[in-house]
């Protein structure tokens, strides 16, 4: 009895370990904890843009979470499950 061949599936691509999200944030930290530590003048030169990137990130959540809820309340059919909510 013969068995048909089946062709192989072909695997994704795998991305490589630099392209990773977790990876990226692991070396920004291991990079900034060695700049604060080597070289502290440069790390106090640099604070005026951390904190200027907290500041959008403190800026941005409101609205996201006040798109998110009302995105999901739009998309609620029946009414008084919205009162239930809301």
């Amino acid at each position: 009895m013969l068995v048909p061949r089946v062709p192989r599936a072909i695997a994704a691509p795998r991305k490589p370990h630099f392209a990773r999200t977790y990876v990226q944030v692991l070396a920004a930290i291991v990079l900034g904890a060695a700049i604060g530590y080597l070289y502290p003048e440069t790390g106090q030169s640099l604070k005026p843009l951390g904190d200027a990137f907290i500041k959008v990130v403190k800026m941005i959540i409101a609205p996201v979470i006040f798109l998110t809820i009302a995105t999901g309340i739009a998309g609620m059919s029946d009414l008084q499950k919205v009162g239930r909510v809301a």
